[in-house]
């Protein structure tokens, strides 16, 4: 087998990433502890309480970078990294000033924590471009080997094209091509990849790889997702995994709800100066009625009023009918074309949270129409409605405005299967990073695109 030390060498970068981490909050704790010092005159700061109010910190800080998965050096784009760095720190600022002013029992002058804030922006910057560096000195882009099934399994080799800095899809195998063969290509690559391959195959290839401790990245089937999500079980002495199907317990849909209700009663406060501001400038630009309304389905597929602020022209679907919006769709108004860059149109769904129609977190809810087309090709597409739509969720986070319909139904059965109030917690703060995030918002174009690549790549392959 080829580089099989490669396997141990691998397994470092987690162990860099924890103790990159823990450096760089250990650097920022020590920038907190200098400016406090300094700018406040506190007497906690002068006995060991200032140890206390260190260690809150530093884990809080780490808890946040966390969540909001912005020390994965190397991994994800270094803006990205930065966005969700920005954010989590002024988060934990914004908290940790307000324990001091409890300790304090008066409120205190926000200057130095603001020159804190700017100072630690600098230096995280810093040490994210430092970390990616070092990363990529380290680790060079794995020579992968795409072994493939349906003809779409071919669109993944685009997809990670866009990372050349970290994968090298070196060549594509098709299934068609027999086991044997494919298992002798496989020594020659550092990892492989299964997308869209049948299950007896995908079973065979997988213990080989796992064999000869092989790096296999695998698509996962819908049945794969659902039995992530299984309980364990033992009867007598044989092991059982338990899949319930019912979504979330009684107990799951009394917490959600109870904090969407709280949640989404304080963003619908903060956000209404933001409303406003928009209502005004659609009302401004030509006339038309502020507030699009449209059927959408959620749990159990009940249909509701969704409230979005309206993008495009009035009547914008008279001709054309139910259709997907493209990067460069001429219905999209001028006004429309900035608050659904920067999300500001998805601001009334807070009301639609509050009524109950929706959740902060679950499915993104689908036009009927729309979800009948797409359950003619997939019919377990209506599985996602085993829970409330969300405003955001896996699909919106993790997916593009692009993102095909399986791929969107896989990500949809993981938050399902894996739910939790904390899972919730954790994209509601990613949900923060992708607002400014550009890949997010791509249009159906590109993903058109991306299918023409794919198709001229299969004939290229036919022609070998």
């Amino acid at each position: 087998m080829k580089k099989l030390s490669r396997g141990a060498y691998e397994d470092t970068k987690g162990l860099l990433r924890v103790a990159e981490t823990l450096l760089e909050v250990a650097v920022l704790t020590v920038l907190y502890y200098i400016v406090f010092r300094r700018g406040y005159e506190l007497p906690y700061f002068e006995y060991k309480g200032k140890y206390v109010l260190m260690g809150i910190y530093g884990i809080l800080l780490y808890a946040f970078f966390q969540n909001s998965e912005c020390t994965m050096f190397g991994q994800l784009h270094r803006m990205d990294l930065m966005i969700g760095q920005i954010i989590s720190l002024c988060i934990v600022n914004f908290v940790t000033y307000f324990q001091v002013c409890l300790i304090a029992n008066t409120m205190l002058t926000p200057a130095p924590m603001l020159m804190l804030t700017v100072v630690e922006f600098a230096v995280a910057i810093a040490m994210i471009f430092l970390f990616t560096t070092v990363y990529h000195k380290l680790y060079a882009p794995h020579d992968m080997l795409l072994i493939y099934g349906h003809k779409r399994g071919v669109e993944l080799k685009i997809k990670m094209d866009s990372r050349k800095d970290k994968y090298n899809i070196s060549k594509l195998i098709c299934v068609e091509e027999g086991y044997e063969a494919i298992i002798n290509e496989i020594p020659k690559y550092d990892a492989v990849i299964l997308n869209d391959v049948p299950a007896q195959l995908r079973n065979d290839i997988l213990k080989f790889c796992y064999q000869y401790r092989v790096r296999t990245y695998v698509a996962p089937k819908l049945t794969d997702v659902m039995l992530r999500g299984a309980r364990n079980i033992t009867l007598f002495d044989t092991p059982l995994l338990l899949v319930k199907g019912t979504g979330l317990t009684p107990a799951q849909r009394v917490a959600k709800r109870t904090m969407d209700i709280l949640l989404g009663s304080i963003a619908l406060l903060i956000a209404s100066p933001f409303m406003a501001v928009v209502a005004v400038a659609i009302k401004l630009e030509d006339g038309g009625p502020v507030f699009f309304k449209q059927k959408r389905m959620t749990r159990g597929g009940r249909e509701f009023d969704i409230l979005k602020f309206r993008s495009m022209i009035v009547d914008a679907e008279k001709y054309s009918g139910a259709v997907l919006a493209a990067g460069d769709d001429p219905r999209i108004t001028k006004v429309g074309k900035i608050i659904r860059a920067t999300r500001l149109d998805e601001l009334p769904q807070i009301i639609n949270i509050v009524k109950g129609d929706m959740s902060i977190v679950g499915p993104r809810p689908e036009r009927k129409v729309i979800a009948d087309e797409y359950c003619k090709e997939i019919p377990e597409f209506a599985y996602r409605l085993k829970v409330r739509g969300g405003l955001t969720g896996y699909a919106q986070i993790y997916g593009k405005y692009n993102t095909s319909a399986y791929d969107k139904l896989r990500l949809d059965l993981m938050y399902i299967e894996n739910y939790s109030l904390l899972l919730d917690i954790k994209l509601i703060i990613l949900t923060l990073r992708i607002i400014f995030s550009k890949d997010s918002t791509e249009g159906i174009d590109v993903a058109k695109e991306n299918q023409k690549k794919a198709e001229q790549l299969l004939k290229d392959l036919e022609n070998e």
